[in-house]
């Protein structure tokens, strides 16, 4: 299903009229403030508010900056407190509420799929926490607008980090509607998983790798929220000490991952992705990914069948590319085809598998 079209084009034809030398030189002044954590916290331009169609609105609660935040939920017919349900949390790209949850397919299976222990279970609770209008590090069509702060990579309670850094709010929002569910009894602890597209799957990867409770995450479309484009503060995930600022501690990387991507993407996110399964594994993270596409007519069509690799006209730089709008079609749109296969992965994976381990 399509993203909202307009919208999308032009911010990514406005993307490549970005004059590199420009960029090259915004990175290196940004640079200057680069810290253990990455990139300086996002500057805040406003807390938007979804509309949750047919569901409900979680909200407002306001965050250590005092931004109001808020959510969206939907819940499946047969939700009961006695019988704890699984839960899966959807985080919505960059340019997008939480409301683009209603352009993928996943509520087409909140009543019928089979994520819980006891197979004659049925269901899953969706939540949709939303991002805020902020600063991004993407080309200059994203450069600001709704989405997540995968750039300020403080992802602990201020009292465990030396210097007392604030903890990345998006985070602590995400964290609040999880507990808010789950305080309800109908949430299955043992089955809280992350999902999202695009920017929200970036977050969905580096949220998750930092959180016990979450069980695994499948995702669509991530560009690496450690490294991509214009990021003057790239870092390489690890999973023990940093040994400087170039590296990023991810406190729990036993949670299992698993990415649906494009063979041909936007802004050269294929060879991104790749590079950063790869640096995943070698943190020892279980990195599973399936590549869709055509390799003979890469942007003719939404073409979802499984490939074996990235296509070179659509970009090979694993820095990603914000020049090339190659894939911009594909990008999107949902992996319909391909969510019941997120979700089976999800059911694989609940807590207490990987705890016994």
């Amino acid at each position: 299903m399509n993203f909202p079209a307009f919208k999308l084009c032009r911010a990514i034809l406005i993307a490549l009229v970005i004059v590199a030398g420009a960029a090259r030189y915004e990175q290196a002044y940004a640079a200057d403030s680069c810290t253990a954590f990455g990139d300086p916290p996002a500057t805040l331009y406003a807390d938007p508010v979804p509309t949750c169609p047919n569901g409900s609105l979680l909200g407002p609660w306001a965050d250590s900056d005092g931004t109001d935040r808020y959510a969206c939920l939907w819940t499946p017919a047969n939700l009961s407190q006695s019988t704890p349900m699984p839960m899966v949390v959807f985080l919505h790209p960059s340019l997008y509420t939480a409301d683009i949850v209603t352009y993928t397919n996943l509520l087409d299976y909140i009543d019928t799929a089979k994520l819980a222990a006891d197979a004659r279970t049925k269901g899953f609770i969706l939540l949709a926490p939303e991002g805020r209008n902020t600063s991004h590090y993407y080309p200059a069509g994203d450069s600001s607008g709704p989405g997540w702060d995968n750039w300020y990579r403080q992802f602990q309670s201020p009292a465990t980090v030396s210097g007392n850094s604030p903890e990345n709010v998006d985070a602590a929002a995400i964290d609040h509607f999880i507990s808010v569910e789950t305080a309800t009894g109908a949430v299955d602890p043992n089955r809280i998983y992350m999902t999202g597209w695009s920017n929200g799957a970036a977050m969905s990867y580096i949220y998750a790798l930092n959180r016990p409770n979450i069980a695994a995450i499948a995702v669509y479309s991530a560009p690496d929220p450690w490294a991509f484009t214009n990021d003057p503060c790239e870092q390489t995930p690890v999973a023990g000490t940093p040994a400087d600022i170039s590296q990023a501690q991810i406190t729990d990387p036993g949670v299992p991952t698993f990415q649906v991507h494009n063979a041909c993407d936007l802004a050269a996110i294929c060879p991104n992705t790749e590079r950063l399964e790869d640096r995943l594994r070698t943190a020892g993270v279980t990195a599973d990914d399936v590549i869709i596409g055509n390799p003979r007519f890469p942007t003719d069509s939404f073409y979802q069948e499984r490939t074996r690799r990235c296509i070179a006209l659509c970009g090979t730089n694993p820095d990603g590319d914000g020049t090339n709008a190659e894939g911009l079609d594909n990008h999107a749109r949902w992996p319909t085809k391909w969510t019941r296969t997120m979700l089976a992965f999800m059911r694989k994976h609940p807590l207490d598998k990987r705890r016994k381990k």
